[in-house]
């Protein structure tokens, strides 16, 4: 398969490898992605990618909260200046007001009433008015006892580039003090999932074969290798309890304390989390790069 110049760059992009170590990896994979991203981590050159982290696009996050519901509503722009427009920024707002009612989907939201009209020709109108396409592309609902939200790089009050929810169960006002504290954590850290009961089985079992390559071929390399049975038995398991407890939103050290897990900071809150929601401005679109670094084609070339 042909290694293209965009393949090493998106590569890149995700894992941070030096360029050669790219090109490298998706020649012995024969151009798989996430095998080049293992077969980078297996050698150390890569950290774990999250491929949400691997795009951006332009446009906002809206988040709207009523009793017991919140929702958070994607709808992109081709430039960031659109999404410091006032037009712009009303229809976000309008629509996750919308969502909040009627939210199923997100074409269940297209076609609900705004203003006499249904919100997809609303959204249409806009596109003409304001000359920059839009797409409304993600709706995300979440239900619990108490639901509370917060917005990142906030444009205007309830949007921003990225949106959190949080459920959670206990008392209301200890629900709503902490539950800020919880979401803002979720913002900057990114779980992959609430716990390792909810977490996608086939992440846990990729990352253990990750884990056990790149342990057994570190210590294939030691002047003092240690007996299979000890990398198997203790290093492994140790490595897969870390990744865990990086990323699973229970199991992560609390950014305003440390020293307690999630978890143990919403048991000594009187509370439970029971849910989240992270949405983040341009997850998984894929964005042209039009000023492509000459030096990613001249690696290809040589």
């Amino acid at each position: 398969m042909t290694i293209t110049a965009s393949m090493v760059k998106e590569l890149r992009d995700s894992t941070g490898a030096g360029m050669m170590d790219a090109k490298k990896a998706l020649t012995e994979t024969n151009g798989d992605m996430e095998a080049a991203v293992d077969w980078l981590r297996t050698k150390g050159l890569a950290k774990a990618a999250k491929k949400a982290d691997r795009v951006a696009a332009e446009g906002l996050v809206g988040v709207a909260v009523t009793t017991g519901k919140g929702v958070a509503v994607e709808i992109n722009s081709e430039t960031d200046f659109v999404a410091k427009n006032e037009d712009f920024q009303a229809l976000v707002r309008d629509v996750a007001n919308v969502a909040l009612t009627v939210g199923e989907s997100v074409e269940v939201v297209k076609a609900a009433a705004l203003n006499g009209k249904t919100v997809d020709t609303v959204i249409q109108e806009a596109i003409a008015r304001i000359g920059e396409n839009m797409t409304f592309r993600r709706l995300h609902v979440l239900e619990g006892d108490t639901v509370v939200s917060y917005v990142h790089n906030a444009a205007t009050a309830g949007m921003g580039k990225i949106g959190v929810l949080v459920a959670l169960k206990g008392d209301a006002a200890k629900a709503e003090e902490i539950g800020r504290q919880f979401a803002m954590h979720i913002a900057a850290t990114n779980p992959l999932s609430l716990s390792e009961a909810t977490l996608d089985p086939s992440v846990v079992e990729r990352e253990l074969a990750v884990q056990t390559a790149k342990a057994l071929e570190e210590n294939a390399s030691s002047a003092k290798p240690k007996p299979e049975q000890v990398i198997h038995n203790n290093i492994i398991p140790g490595r897969m309890k870390k990744f865990l407890s990086e990323n699973t939103l229970l199991g992560q050290a609390f950014v305003i304390n440390p020293d307690l897990t999630v978890e143990q900071a919403a048991k000594e809150a009187g509370v439970e989390i029971t849910g989240y929601a992270r949405v983040a401005v341009g997850e998984g679109i894929e964005k042209k790069q039009e000023d492509f670094a000459a030096e990613v084609a001249k690696a290809l070339q040589g």
